[in-house]
């Protein structure tokens, strides 16, 4: 099992010490910008077969939510509805122009478009989705232990994931659909086979854990009932007056009264200080009081299950029964989830759970996730007006600033980088909105997923979680613009390259960004019909711009890094609708 510590906790060092309260710090590490992944040792086992990245799931809202308490009291919170006030007036200036020009207030040839063919891209999505369901099974044949998942299965898994793609673009081409429908179904298949990759791979390797647990419990027995040791209850006897006594107290010191660890110095802005400001200290003590308040809550409602035999077997004075009840242990963790409800593996192996898995806006599994009490449905009603309302005036601005300008091979490439510059910015900014805040915090709501960190404020936090979205680097912000997408790359891809194939970070690096970037040229390639490697290529050019953004004396002038950051992304949108229409 492994821990990522989340950038945004109060003190690095700190959050470290409230953590190892109650997660076991296991050998080996890799450290990664969102924090250390600890390796579980490989279990009696050559070599662990799968790193297991657990990401740090937890009730939790988005930025731009409503509901959240510390976007509210934002000091700039003014400029997010001066955003909104300004899209809406030039909504309203693109109708009156557009009905002083053609007598209709908005445009309707893009949404003859959009729509054409709708039912049976339904059908087709309908199809796709319900392809999924073959995970269920495939689960089913590990549990049955009529398939190895290290052998047999990951062929299986990965012939699955191929014919799916193959089948979707290939349906695309075949049925000849204009670039919406083509795209979407296209980026919905990348979707499905995430979610079915993250489902099998996940059940994969807790199917090889149990099968080391199985192995791993008769040789216990069969060691405890040779005469040497003197049988099962003999070495239960022997564990138990051999377990040291618990301790009395806390090891975690405290401040005087104040019930929170203590700080020795807090880092602000790369120093370290013995002293802070008011305010600061009064966030950091509210946020620490949160997490000792969320601990308490969670020991409150749910009690620890009492200890096993292979927890009093670990204290036997027997170097070799010790460690195998050790072993025992820390597999019977990675076999149960570590939420209220104890899921364990392969109780979590049935429809009705990978039915409600496929409507969690996430694309990694676990055995259990953190749910909400109910369902809001005045909540669910805001996000779909918003979904909506977004979606219009994001069409209004695809309509009458983008599709009109749409350039061609004999028009000034500089004019058209400058025509498109701001209405592309314009639309992702929009269709940022509708993904990540709108539908996956809606599709939240329904299927009770408490965890709504779908993205972060594009920058570096500070040690203290000031958010400010001034992003200095594409580092920064391909971490934290699309948590989902990042947090299946870092646990699948990245960290699976390294314990798997014994890559190492760079090199697992490169393949991460290999990958993403073949995905996203594919996508072009079924929308523009065209293979052009232009986005591949940009895609790949992030990586030594990420190695210039962390030297030293860039990353100090972190306004420079910011204009640069915002410059490149105003430019990145129009570049590649210039390279792929016009040449």
């Amino acid at each position: 099992m492994t821990t990522i510590i989340p950038n945004g906790s109060p003190n690095p060092a700190l959050y470290v010490q409230i953590v190892s309260l109650r997660t076991e710090i296991l050998n080996s590490t890799i450290e990664t910008a969102d924090g250390t992944l600890y390796v579980s040792k490989p279990f009696l086992s050559s070599g662990s077969k799968r790193l297991r990245a657990l990401i740090a799931f937890t009730p939790r809202t988005s930025h731009f939510d409503t509901n959240n308490a510390q976007s509210g009291v934002n000091e700039f919170r003014g400029f997010f509805t001066l955003f909104w006030i300004s899209i809406f007036l030039l909504t309203v200036q693109s109708y009156i122009h557009s009905y002083e020009a053609t007598g209709q207030p908005i445009a309707l040839a893009f949404a003859a478009m959009f729509s054409r063919h709708a039912g049976m891209l339904a059908l087709s999505d309908g199809v796709l989705v319900l392809s999924t369901s073959f995970c269920v099974f495939f689960a089913r044949l590990l549990q049955k232990r009529w398939i190895s998942y290290y052998g047999a299965g990951l062929a299986i898994q990965h012939t699955f994931q191929a014919l799916v793609l193959a089948t979707a673009v290939t349906w695309t081409f075949h049925r000849q659909w204009p670039w919406v429908q083509s795209g979407y179904l296209t980026l919905h298949s990348f979707v499905m086979i995430m979610k079915s990759h993250s489902y099998m791979a996940v059940n994969g390797y807790l199917s090889w854990i149990d099968e080391q647990y199985r192995e791993t419990e008769a040789l216990l027995r069969a060691a405890c009932e040779s005469s040497a040791i003197g049988g099962w209850d003999k070495a239960l006897s022997d564990a138990k007056a051999a377990q040291p006594p618990s301790p009395s107290g806390s090891q975690l010191s405290t401040q005087s009264g104040s019930g929170t660890p203590s700080v020795q110095g807090v880092v602000v802005d790369g120093t370290t200080k013995s002293y802070i400001d008011a305010p600061t200290a009064v966030a950091l003590r509210n946020r620490l009081l949160a997490h000792v308040s969320n601990d308490q809550q969670e020991k409150a409602n749910t009690s620890p299950p009492p200890p096993s035999s292979f927890d009093i077997l670990t204290h036997h004075p027997s170097s070799h029964i010790s460690s195998m009840a050790k072993d025992l242990t820390s597999m019977e963790k990675e076999l149960i989830s570590k939420g209220p409800e104890r899921v364990q593996w392969p109780q979590n192996v049935t429809i009705k759970n990978f039915a409600e898995y496929q409507l969690f806006p996430t694309l990694v599994y676990e055995l259990e996730f953190p749910r909400t009490d109910k369902i809001r449905p005045l909540y669910v009603l805001e996000k779909t007006v918003a979904t909506f309302g977004s979606f219009a005036l994001l069409y209004t601005v695809t309509a009458h600033l983008i599709l009109p300008l749409v350039p061609t091979s004999d028009q000034s490439f500089l004019r058209s980088l400058l025509d498109l510059a701001l209405p592309f910015m314009l639309s992702y900014l929009l269709l940022f909105y509708i993904i990540f805040e709108c539908i996956c915090n809606g599709f939240a709501e329904l299927s009770r997923f408490a965890d709504r960190g779908f993205y972060e404020d594009w920058v570096c936090h500070s040690e203290l979680d000031i958010h400010k979205w001034n992003a200095t680097s594409w580092d920064e912000f391909a971490r934290k613009w699309n948590k989902p997408v990042h947090n299946f790359l870092l646990l699948h891809v990245y960290a699976s390259t390294i314990s798997h194939y014994k890559l190492s970070k760079h090199s697992a690096t490169l393949v991460t960004f290999l990958l993403s970037a073949i995905a996203h040229e594919l996508v072009m390639v079924v929308v523009t019909k065209k293979i052009r490697m232009y986005l591949f290529l940009l895609q790949m050019i992030q990586m030594p711009m990420i190695a210039l953004g962390r030297i030293p004396a860039i990353r100090r002038n972190r306004t420079l890094g910011n204009i640069v950051f915002w410059l490149g992304l105003y430019a990145g949108f129009p570049l590649l609708c210039v390279a792929y229409c016009a040449y």
